[in-house]
């Protein structure tokens, strides 16, 4: 082991660690004051910052704009060279900014000022030129930043984002902000598929291999080879689900019978298969194989047979 790397990690980790846990007492008043004003507004949250803090804020817009509060990131720099057009009458402004005296901050200020905006300081300096002049001022004061020089921004880039996810949070309750909002917003992500994505997108996809209990045992074989699910729905003449065959179940007939002459369907079916209504969630079918141990599902709907869902199709979607 290297005592020089894991000393400086640990004590990283140690110092970010302690950081964090102090922005407990700046969930305070002003804190609260920031969301409802936040919440309230009929605009946007317009995020500012310079060097490092611009970087979190384009991360808390992110945060944001996925659960459910509309934001926008606008440079510092490029703010006072057009970019203050993207500011509408409506909207609150947040400047980041750990020193609060950064001059691209001073002289952005006092413009957003004009505008009449609500301005919200996230600052670790109370007695900066930033912090005066906000309506509201979120306090992200580090003890100590990380950088054994307490130069880098370290300690005081992690307060600003945990401080960032405490609001995008406190405004997911008051908007009452669920999963299905949050499917709407990722609807190409793994997480959000496991949030919207229904048997009906699956199933449909595949054949439909069916056979009647009177079919042969090689009717029975053709249909599950063809169809290339491993398995066969068994219905009545009226679309009726019956039963299931599986290989699992031609295997053991196999082994257990001494003529495979006069065999039907009936003869093989498992009475009471595990079926799936289409409209049901994919990641609810998940749920059934793994706690039953199976491949496949039946696809009914009032009892009638729709067809088949395969395990392969919930790992193609990337539901597993």
């Amino acid at each position: 082991m290297n005592l020089i790397i894991h000393k400086a990690a640990t004590k990283t980790i140690e110092l970010e660690a302690a950081s964090v846990k102090d922005l407990q007492a700046f969930i305070n008043e002003a804190f609260e004051k920031a969301i409802e004003a936040i919440h309230q507004t009929k605009g946007r949250l317009v995020i500012s910052g310079i060097g490092k803090s611009a970087i979190v804020a384009q991360k808390i817009v992110a945060t944001l704009n996925s659960t459910g509060t509309p934001a926008l990131f606008m440079h510092a720099a490029d703010a006072i060279h057009g970019d203050l057009g993207m500011i509408q009458k409506e909207d609150v402004v947040m400047i980041i900014s750990k020193s609060g005296e950064s001059p691209e901050i001073k002289v952005l200020i006092p413009l957003i000022k004009n505008f009449g905006n609500t301005l919200i300081g996230m600052v670790g300096n109370m007695n900066s030129y930033l912090a005066g002049h906000s309506n509201i001022v979120i306090n992200t004061t580090v003890s100590k930043e990380a950088c054994p020089n307490n130069l880098a921004p370290t300690s005081s880039t992690t307060a600003q984002m945990v401080m960032g996810d405490a609001m995008a949070v406190a405004l997911m309750e008051l908007n009452g902000f669920n999963g299905n909002d949050f499917a709407k917003f990722h609807p190409g992500g793994n997480l959000g598929k496991r949030l919207y994505l229904k048997v009906e997108d699956l199933y449909l996809h595949n054949e439909s291999p069916k056979v009647l209990a009177t079919a042969s045992l090689k009717e029975v074989i053709v249909e599950i080879t063809e169809k290339r699910l491993g398995v066969t729905a068994v219905v009545d003449e009226n679309n009726y689900v019956n039963g299931i065959i599986t290989d699992g179940d031609l295997r053991r007939m196999l082994e257990k019978s001494n003529s495979l002459i006069n065999i039907t369907a009936k003869d093989i079916l498992s009475n009471h298969p595990k079926t799936i209504e289409p409209t049901a969630l994919a990641v609810e079918a998940l749920e059934i194989m793994r706690r039953y141990d199976i491949s496949q599902l039946i696809v009914q709907h009032q009892q009638k047979y729709l067809g088949v869902l395969h395990l392969h199709d919930l790992v193609k979607e990337g539901i597993i």
